[in-house]
């Protein structure tokens, strides 16, 4: 068998107290880190591995699975196991719902696609009247009916996250903001046409491991965890007018913030 090229590997460190596996784990984490094994690149045979740490095939396989539970590679059965391509990353700014995109006709999301260089779509679109769960009534003050619109966000193809909004009905019904395209600009823009100038957003970020319905509608790797945001809307007024919860790939996001100094 053809040993790996030189400089590929490295050899294993018999004074360290970590595990085997995990060191060959680390090794090509390392290796797919600095390039030497490129995105879709097919990683090293078990037999290639095996021969070149003088170790037996189950602590490869399992240096391999810990690749995979990482979301940094995919086996493919009868191939070999390949480095997993990674969606293109989109930062989320501060400034993303800044009045000038708005002004502009621009979303959001089109906004961020188009400077990460990529095509935005939006599928799986749900627009219903619903009861208000107790926690979206506490942060839109008690509003017992809601409107909900549920959306996928997809760049070049490849889902990057799904959300939902939702308003008070007393606001949202029998307006644009309840047809499935509201017009340029989002629902943001409709709800400053109807009187309601936004004045700031509160956002709560956190990180976790998806649920396997997460899992399906986002087209998880295994091991990639999920960016759970939820943000209010407020108008200049102090009134609540908008609740959005978001789930976003966290392996597609930078999250890019300024924050004054005084």
């Amino acid at each position: 068998m053809a040993a790996l090229p030189p400089g590929l590997l490295g050899t294993l460190d018999p004074t360290s107290d970590r595990a085997v596996f995990r060191q060959i784990a680390d090794q090509l984490r390392e290796a797919i880190d600095k390039g030497r094994f490129a995105e879709g690149a097919k990683l090293p045979s078990e037999a290639e591995l095996t021969d070149h740490f003088g170790v037996s095939r189950m602590t490869v396989r399992n240096a391999l699975s810990i690749l995979q539970s990482e979301g940094l590679a995919s086996a493919e059965h009868g191939r070999g196991v390949f480095v997993r391509p990674r969606p293109p990353v989109r930062r989320l700014a501060s400034d993303r719902f800044a009045r000038r995109h708005r002004d502009q006709g621009k979303s959001a999301f089109t906004v961020e696609a188009e400077a990460a260089g990529s095509r935005p779509e939006v599928d799986n679109l749900v627009v219903r009247e619903e009861r208000s769960t107790p926690e979206i009534s506490a942060r839109l003050g008690s509003a017992r009916k809601v409107l909900a619109r549920r959306r996928r966000y997809l760049l070049d193809g490849k889902p990057v996250e799904f959300a939902a909004s939702f308003l008070p009905l007393d606001i949202a019904r029998g307006t644009p903001i309840a047809e499935p395209n509201p017009g340029p600009g989002g629902i943001y823009a409709r709800l400053e046409e109807l009187g309601h100038r936004l004045d700031h957003f509160d956002e709560e970020v956190r990180a976790r491991m998806p649920a396997p319905d997460e899992v399906k509608t986002l087209r998880l790797a295994p091991g990639v965890p999920v960016i759970h945001l939820v943000r209010t809307a407020f108008d200049t007024e102090g009134r609540a007018v908008e609740v959005c919860d978001t789930v976003m790939a966290a392996d597609a996001y930078v999250l890019a913030y300024q924050l004054p100094a005084t």
